[in-house]
């Protein structure tokens, strides 16, 4: 089943520490980058309100300064009116290391970037990617996350 199709995933969310109800999103927001956060690869994908599809992007394959070198500039090239993050949870909601990271990232985004940042309950999203036979599964997830948010604002 896929992360979009869960009743239990939550809606998407303004990034913060602590969950937080859905924040709106403005109806002028219309282009959106969206990342899967990893350690070594982060996945991107772009999509827009309008299509509510995503396409992927290549992959980042870097860390710490230099992923974020990157994400200026995919920011720089897609001008996107929002980001949205994939954060993971344990199957039962529960948040673990990785859910805190993927966090951290949106906050840094929001902070460097000053653009509104979306989180997005990725249960399952890597395992929808593979199971789809995608050559880059890191982008394919991020497909994915965007997908579910883009189709979370109809």
């Amino acid at each position: 089943m896929s992360a979009a199709a869960m009743p239990d995933a939550p809606a998407p969310t303004a990034s913060s520490s602590v969950p937080a109800a859905a924040a709106p999103v403005p109806a002028h927001f219309q282009t959106f980058l969206a990342f899967d956060f990893g350690l070594k690869r982060t996945g991107v994908a772009s999509g827009n309100r309008l299509l509510q599809t995503a396409t992927p992007q290549p992959t980042i394959k870097a860390e710490g300064d230099a992923r974020f070198a990157q994400v200026e500039a995919r920011i720089k090239e897609w001008q996107p009116d929002a980001l949205v993050i994939g954060v993971p949870y344990h199957p039962d909601g529960a948040p673990h290391e990785n859910t805190r990271r993927a966090q951290k990232f949106a906050r840094q985004l929001r902070g460097r970037f000053n653009l509104q940042v979306f989180e997005v309950d990725e249960r399952y999203s890597t395992t929808e990617a593979l199971a789809s036979g995608a050559r880059d599964a890191d982008a394919a997830s991020a497909c994915i996350i965007l997908e579910q948010f883009l189709r979370s604002l109809t």
